[in-house]
Protein backbone atom coordinates (compact mmCIF):
# COMPACT_ATOMS: atom_id res chain seq x y z
CA UNK A 1 0.00 0.00 0.00
CA UNK A 2 1.25 3.47 -0.89
CA UNK A 3 0.22 6.82 0.69
CA UNK A 4 -1.78 7.56 -2.46
CA UNK A 5 -3.92 4.44 -1.89
CA UNK A 6 -5.07 5.44 1.60
CA UNK A 7 -7.90 7.77 0.47
CA UNK A 8 -9.38 5.26 -2.00
CA UNK A 9 -9.31 2.47 0.59
CA UNK A 10 -10.93 4.67 3.22
CA UNK A 11 -13.61 5.77 0.75
CA UNK A 12 -14.34 2.12 -0.01
CA UNK A 13 -14.34 0.86 3.58
CA UNK A 14 -16.52 3.75 4.74
CA UNK A 15 -19.10 3.20 2.00
CA UNK A 16 -18.56 6.57 0.34
CA UNK A 17 -17.32 5.02 -2.90
CA UNK A 18 -20.38 2.97 -3.68
CA UNK A 19 -23.22 3.55 -1.14
CA UNK A 20 -23.46 -0.13 -0.12
CA UNK A 21 -26.08 0.16 2.62
CA UNK A 22 -29.85 0.02 2.37
CA UNK A 23 -30.90 1.56 5.71
CA UNK A 24 -29.70 4.14 8.20
CA UNK A 25 -29.28 1.40 10.80
CA UNK A 26 -26.95 -0.55 8.49
CA UNK A 27 -24.78 2.51 7.86
CA UNK A 28 -24.55 3.38 11.56
CA UNK A 29 -23.87 -0.23 12.54
CA UNK A 30 -20.99 -0.42 10.09
CA UNK A 31 -19.30 2.69 11.45
CA UNK A 32 -20.11 1.97 15.09
CA UNK A 33 -20.85 5.64 15.80
CA UNK A 34 -21.38 8.62 13.47
CA UNK A 35 -20.63 12.13 14.70
CA UNK A 36 -23.92 14.04 14.72
CA UNK A 37 -23.88 17.39 16.53
CA UNK A 38 -24.99 19.02 13.25
CA UNK A 39 -28.13 16.98 12.60
CA UNK A 40 -28.73 17.95 8.97
CA UNK A 41 -25.07 17.41 8.10
CA UNK A 42 -25.10 14.04 9.87
CA UNK A 43 -28.09 12.69 7.97
CA UNK A 44 -26.41 13.85 4.73
CA UNK A 45 -23.32 11.87 5.77
CA UNK A 46 -25.48 8.79 6.21
CA UNK A 47 -27.31 9.50 2.95
CA UNK A 48 -24.04 9.41 1.00
CA UNK A 49 -23.56 5.82 2.14
CA UNK A 50 -27.10 4.52 1.54
CA UNK A 51 -28.58 3.62 -1.82
CA UNK A 52 -31.70 5.40 -3.08
CA UNK A 53 -32.43 7.28 0.14
CA UNK A 54 -33.78 10.70 1.06
CA UNK A 55 -33.47 12.88 4.15
CA UNK A 56 -37.07 12.04 5.02
CA UNK A 57 -36.30 8.31 5.08
CA UNK A 58 -33.43 8.80 7.52
CA UNK A 59 -35.44 11.20 9.68
CA UNK A 60 -38.20 8.58 9.84
CA UNK A 61 -35.67 5.99 11.03
CA UNK A 62 -34.49 8.44 13.68
CA UNK A 63 -38.03 9.24 14.82
CA UNK A 64 -38.85 5.53 15.00
CA UNK A 65 -35.82 4.90 17.22
CA UNK A 66 -33.95 2.75 14.70
CA UNK A 67 -30.94 5.02 15.30
CA UNK A 68 -30.35 7.20 18.35
CA UNK A 69 -28.41 10.42 18.97
CA UNK A 70 -26.53 10.61 22.27
CA UNK A 71 -23.30 11.84 23.81
CA UNK A 72 -20.86 8.97 23.51
CA UNK A 73 -17.17 8.39 22.68
CA UNK A 74 -16.22 12.07 23.03
CA UNK A 75 -18.05 15.14 24.38
CA UNK A 76 -20.32 15.44 21.36
CA UNK A 77 -23.38 13.76 19.87
CA UNK A 78 -23.15 10.60 17.79
CA UNK A 79 -25.67 8.41 16.00
CA UNK A 80 -25.54 4.87 17.39
CA UNK A 81 -27.78 1.80 17.31
CA UNK A 82 -30.15 1.29 20.26
CA UNK A 83 -28.67 -2.14 21.00
CA UNK A 84 -25.20 -0.58 21.27
CA UNK A 85 -26.16 2.21 23.64
CA UNK A 86 -25.58 0.55 27.00
CA UNK A 87 -22.26 -1.17 26.35
CA UNK A 88 -20.85 1.78 24.40
CA UNK A 89 -21.89 4.25 27.10
CA UNK A 90 -20.47 2.06 29.86
CA UNK A 91 -17.17 1.88 27.98
CA UNK A 92 -16.72 5.54 27.01
CA UNK A 93 -18.79 7.64 29.45
CA UNK A 94 -16.14 7.62 32.21
CA UNK A 95 -13.67 9.23 29.81
CA UNK A 96 -16.16 11.88 28.68
CA UNK A 97 -17.08 12.66 32.28
CA UNK A 98 -13.42 13.13 33.09
CA UNK A 99 -13.01 15.57 30.20
CA UNK A 100 -15.99 17.73 31.23
CA UNK A 101 -15.35 17.54 34.98
CA UNK A 102 -13.46 20.83 35.13
CA UNK A 103 -16.21 22.63 33.22
CA UNK A 104 -18.82 21.13 35.55
CA UNK A 105 -16.96 22.50 38.57
CA UNK A 106 -16.77 25.97 37.02
CA UNK A 107 -20.53 25.82 36.37
CA UNK A 108 -21.24 24.79 39.95
CA UNK A 109 -22.44 21.32 38.98
CA UNK A 110 -21.69 18.40 41.28
CA UNK A 111 -22.92 14.88 42.06
CA UNK A 112 -25.58 16.14 44.48
CA UNK A 113 -27.09 18.44 41.87
CA UNK A 114 -26.87 15.78 39.15
CA UNK A 115 -28.67 13.30 41.38
CA UNK A 116 -31.45 15.83 41.89
CA UNK A 117 -31.67 16.78 38.20
CA UNK A 118 -31.62 13.15 37.04
CA UNK A 119 -34.47 12.27 39.39
CA UNK A 120 -36.57 15.18 38.11
CA UNK A 121 -35.87 14.37 34.47
CA UNK A 122 -36.69 10.69 34.99
CA UNK A 123 -39.98 11.49 36.69
CA UNK A 124 -40.99 13.92 33.93
CA UNK A 125 -40.26 11.42 31.15
CA UNK A 126 -41.80 8.32 32.74
CA UNK A 127 -44.68 6.82 30.80
CA UNK A 128 -43.08 7.21 27.35
CA UNK A 129 -43.22 11.00 27.47
CA UNK A 130 -40.76 12.95 25.33
CA UNK A 131 -39.63 16.47 26.16
CA UNK A 132 -37.62 19.15 24.38
CA UNK A 133 -34.64 20.90 25.91
CA UNK A 134 -36.85 23.88 26.80
CA UNK A 135 -39.36 21.54 28.44
CA UNK A 136 -36.56 20.12 30.60
CA UNK A 137 -35.39 23.63 31.44
CA UNK A 138 -38.86 24.29 32.88
CA UNK A 139 -38.85 21.02 34.82
CA UNK A 140 -35.50 21.91 36.40
CA UNK A 141 -36.63 25.46 37.17
CA UNK A 142 -39.57 24.01 39.11
CA UNK A 143 -37.10 22.42 41.54
CA UNK A 144 -34.97 25.57 41.74
CA UNK A 145 -32.11 24.42 39.52
CA UNK A 146 -30.77 27.42 37.65
CA UNK A 147 -30.14 26.65 33.97
CA UNK A 148 -28.39 29.02 31.65
CA UNK A 149 -27.41 27.58 28.25
CA UNK A 150 -24.18 25.95 29.45
CA UNK A 151 -25.54 24.54 32.71
CA UNK A 152 -28.57 23.07 30.94
CA UNK A 153 -26.37 21.47 28.27
CA UNK A 154 -24.12 19.86 30.88
CA UNK A 155 -27.03 18.65 33.02
CA UNK A 156 -28.64 16.96 30.02
CA UNK A 157 -25.29 15.54 28.88
CA UNK A 158 -24.78 14.06 32.34
CA UNK A 159 -28.16 12.33 32.12
CA UNK A 160 -27.11 10.85 28.77
CA UNK A 161 -23.73 9.73 30.09
CA UNK A 162 -25.46 8.14 33.09
CA UNK A 163 -27.49 6.06 30.63
CA UNK A 164 -30.75 7.66 31.75
CA UNK A 165 -31.93 9.46 28.60
CA UNK A 166 -31.46 9.34 24.84
CA UNK A 167 -32.97 11.01 21.81
CA UNK A 168 -36.70 10.84 21.24
CA UNK A 169 -38.60 11.62 18.03
CA UNK A 170 -38.46 15.10 16.53
CA UNK A 171 -41.22 17.53 17.50
CA UNK A 172 -41.39 19.65 14.40
CA UNK A 173 -37.77 20.79 14.04
CA UNK A 174 -37.01 20.41 17.75
CA UNK A 175 -35.20 17.45 19.25
CA UNK A 176 -36.71 15.63 22.20
CA UNK A 177 -35.43 13.30 24.92
CA UNK A 178 -36.81 9.98 26.14
CA UNK A 179 -35.93 7.48 28.84
CA UNK A 180 -33.45 4.83 27.69
CA UNK A 181 -35.36 2.12 29.56
CA UNK A 182 -38.51 2.96 27.59
CA UNK A 183 -36.98 3.67 24.16
CA UNK A 184 -34.36 0.92 23.91
CA UNK A 185 -36.12 -2.40 23.43
CA UNK A 186 -33.10 -4.69 23.05
CA UNK A 187 -29.60 -4.25 24.37
CA UNK A 188 -26.32 -6.13 23.97
CA UNK A 189 -24.50 -7.04 27.15
CA UNK A 190 -20.72 -7.07 26.65
CA UNK A 191 -17.80 -7.41 29.02
CA UNK A 192 -15.29 -4.58 29.01
CA UNK A 193 -12.85 -6.72 27.00
CA UNK A 194 -15.48 -7.57 24.40
CA UNK A 195 -16.57 -3.94 24.26
CA UNK A 196 -13.02 -2.83 23.47
CA UNK A 197 -12.75 -5.49 20.77
CA UNK A 198 -16.13 -4.64 19.25
CA UNK A 199 -15.41 -0.92 19.08
CA UNK A 200 -12.01 -1.60 17.49
CA UNK A 201 -13.57 -3.99 14.97
CA UNK A 202 -16.16 -1.41 13.92
CA UNK A 203 -13.61 1.38 13.68
CA UNK A 204 -10.90 -0.30 11.63
CA UNK A 205 -13.48 -2.06 9.46
CA UNK A 206 -15.09 1.22 8.48
CA UNK A 207 -12.23 3.73 8.80
CA UNK A 208 -9.12 1.77 7.86
CA UNK A 209 -6.38 2.22 6.89
CA UNK A 210 -5.94 3.92 10.25
CA UNK A 211 -3.38 4.12 13.01
CA UNK A 212 -3.77 3.16 16.66
CA UNK A 213 -3.69 6.81 17.67
CA UNK A 214 -6.52 7.50 15.23
CA UNK A 215 -8.65 4.88 16.99
CA UNK A 216 -7.72 6.26 20.40
CA UNK A 217 -8.72 9.79 19.37
CA UNK A 218 -11.99 8.72 17.71
CA UNK A 219 -13.09 6.45 20.54
CA UNK A 220 -11.97 8.72 23.38
CA UNK A 221 -10.19 5.72 24.91
CA UNK A 222 -6.77 5.88 26.51
CA UNK A 223 -3.87 4.63 24.41
CA UNK A 224 -3.71 1.57 26.66
CA UNK A 225 -7.38 0.66 26.23
CA UNK A 226 -7.32 1.40 22.51
CA UNK A 227 -4.24 -0.78 22.18
CA UNK A 228 -5.97 -3.61 24.03
CA UNK A 229 -8.92 -3.40 21.67
CA UNK A 230 -6.69 -3.47 18.61
CA UNK A 231 -4.59 -6.32 19.99
CA UNK A 232 -7.71 -8.48 20.43
CA UNK A 233 -8.66 -8.19 16.73
CA UNK A 234 -5.28 -7.73 15.03
CA UNK A 235 -5.27 -11.25 13.56
CA UNK A 236 -8.29 -10.27 11.46
CA UNK A 237 -6.64 -7.15 10.06
CA UNK A 238 -3.92 -6.32 7.58
CA UNK A 239 -1.20 -3.87 8.48
CA UNK A 240 1.41 -1.87 6.66
CA UNK A 241 4.02 0.74 7.58
CA UNK A 242 4.40 3.99 5.65
CA UNK A 243 6.98 6.59 6.64
CA UNK A 244 7.23 5.07 10.09
CA UNK A 245 3.46 4.97 10.64
CA UNK A 246 1.63 1.66 11.08
CA UNK A 247 -1.80 1.43 9.44
CA UNK A 248 -4.42 -1.25 10.11
CA UNK A 249 -7.24 -2.09 7.71
CA UNK A 250 -9.61 -4.90 6.67
CA UNK A 251 -8.08 -7.76 4.67
CA UNK A 252 -8.50 -7.95 0.92
CA UNK A 253 -11.64 -9.99 0.17
CA UNK A 254 -10.82 -10.41 -3.51
CA UNK A 255 -13.58 -8.04 -4.54
CA UNK A 256 -12.77 -5.20 -6.87
CA UNK A 257 -12.25 -1.95 -4.96
CA UNK A 258 -14.84 0.55 -6.23
CA UNK A 259 -13.48 3.42 -8.29
CA UNK A 260 -13.39 6.44 -5.96
CA UNK A 261 -15.81 9.22 -6.88
CA UNK A 262 -14.21 12.23 -8.53
CA UNK A 263 -16.03 14.63 -6.19
CA UNK A 264 -17.96 14.56 -2.93
CA UNK A 265 -19.52 17.30 -0.83
CA UNK A 266 -18.85 16.33 2.77
CA UNK A 267 -19.67 17.79 6.15
CA UNK A 268 -16.60 18.87 8.10
CA UNK A 269 -17.91 16.39 10.67
CA UNK A 270 -18.20 13.48 8.23
CA UNK A 271 -16.38 10.45 9.59
CA UNK A 272 -14.05 10.55 6.58
CA UNK A 273 -12.80 13.97 7.67
CA UNK A 274 -13.19 14.02 11.45
CA UNK A 275 -12.42 10.49 12.67
CA UNK A 276 -8.60 10.62 12.65
CA UNK A 277 -5.92 12.17 14.82
CA UNK A 278 -3.68 12.22 11.73
CA UNK A 279 -5.59 13.72 8.79
CA UNK A 280 -2.56 14.25 6.55
CA UNK A 281 -3.69 11.49 4.15
CA UNK A 282 -6.62 13.60 2.91
CA UNK A 283 -5.25 17.13 3.17
CA UNK A 284 -2.40 19.29 4.22
CA UNK A 285 -2.75 18.68 7.94
CA UNK A 286 -2.70 22.38 8.83
CA UNK A 287 -5.48 23.14 6.35
CA UNK A 288 -7.88 20.47 7.59
CA UNK A 289 -7.13 21.23 11.24
CA UNK A 290 -7.90 24.90 10.68
CA UNK A 291 -11.21 23.98 9.08
CA UNK A 292 -12.18 21.66 11.95
CA UNK A 293 -11.32 24.31 14.55
CA UNK A 294 -13.69 26.70 12.77
CA UNK A 295 -16.39 24.03 12.97
CA UNK A 296 -19.84 25.25 11.92
CA UNK A 297 -18.33 28.48 10.62
CA UNK A 298 -16.56 26.40 7.98
CA UNK A 299 -19.45 23.93 7.56
CA UNK A 300 -18.19 21.57 4.89
CA UNK A 301 -15.45 20.47 2.51
CA UNK A 302 -15.22 19.71 -1.18
CA UNK A 303 -13.48 16.40 -1.77
CA UNK A 304 -11.74 15.79 -5.10
CA UNK A 305 -10.16 12.38 -5.76
CA UNK A 306 -10.39 11.63 -2.03
CA UNK A 307 -8.63 14.79 -0.86
CA UNK A 308 -9.91 18.07 0.54
CA UNK A 309 -9.86 20.67 -2.23
CA UNK A 310 -12.07 23.46 -0.98
CA UNK A 311 -15.10 24.33 1.10
CA UNK A 312 -18.81 24.81 0.59
CA UNK A 313 -21.75 26.22 2.48
CA UNK A 314 -25.48 25.89 2.17
CA UNK A 315 -28.13 28.54 2.77
CA UNK A 316 -31.72 27.41 3.04
CA UNK A 317 -34.04 29.80 1.21
CA UNK A 318 -37.82 29.86 1.00
CA UNK A 319 -38.14 27.37 -1.84
CA UNK A 320 -34.57 26.29 -2.56
CA UNK A 321 -31.12 25.62 -1.15
CA UNK A 322 -28.23 27.83 -2.19
CA UNK A 323 -24.86 26.08 -2.37
CA UNK A 324 -21.83 28.37 -2.28
CA UNK A 325 -18.67 26.63 -3.58
CA UNK A 326 -15.17 27.77 -2.70
CA UNK A 327 -12.62 25.45 -4.37
CA UNK A 328 -8.95 25.96 -3.54
CA UNK A 329 -7.98 25.83 -7.21
CA UNK A 330 -9.44 25.95 -10.68
CA UNK A 331 -11.34 22.75 -11.45
CA UNK A 332 -10.94 20.65 -14.56
CA UNK A 333 -14.00 20.11 -16.71
CA UNK A 334 -14.37 16.59 -15.30
CA UNK A 335 -14.14 17.87 -11.73
CA UNK A 336 -16.59 20.71 -12.37
CA UNK A 337 -19.15 18.29 -13.79
CA UNK A 338 -18.63 15.91 -10.86
CA UNK A 339 -19.13 18.71 -8.32
CA UNK A 340 -22.29 19.85 -10.08
CA UNK A 341 -23.64 16.28 -9.95
CA UNK A 342 -23.00 16.22 -6.21
CA UNK A 343 -24.78 19.54 -5.78
CA UNK A 344 -27.81 18.10 -7.57
CA UNK A 345 -27.55 14.94 -5.48
CA UNK A 346 -27.68 17.09 -2.37
CA UNK A 347 -30.81 18.87 -3.59
CA UNK A 348 -32.48 15.57 -4.50
CA UNK A 349 -31.66 14.15 -1.06
CA UNK A 350 -33.39 17.01 0.73
CA UNK A 351 -36.13 17.32 -1.90
CA UNK A 352 -35.26 20.92 -2.68
CA UNK A 353 -34.25 22.87 -5.76
CA UNK A 354 -30.60 23.87 -5.57
CA UNK A 355 -28.86 27.01 -6.73
CA UNK A 356 -25.09 27.31 -7.06
CA UNK A 357 -23.57 30.61 -5.93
Amino acid sequence: MTPEEIPSLRLSHSGLSHSPFTTAAEAVAHSGAVQAQDFQAAIWSLGLRIRDVTATTIEDAYNDGEILRVHVLRPTWHFILPEDLRWMTALTAPGVKSIVAASNRKLGLDTTLFSKSNAAIEKALEGHHTLTRQDLKGILADISIVTDVQRLAHIIMQAELDGLICSGPMRGRQHTYALVDERVRTSRELTRERSLAELARRYFGSHGPAQLRDFSWWSGLSSRDAGAGLESIREGLERTSINGKTYWYPPDTGEVIPVPPVALLLSIYDEYAIAYADRSAISNSRDIERMIVQGNAMTAVILLHGKVAGTWKRRVKKDSIEIRLNPCRELTDEEQEAVEREVQRYGDFFGRRVEVA
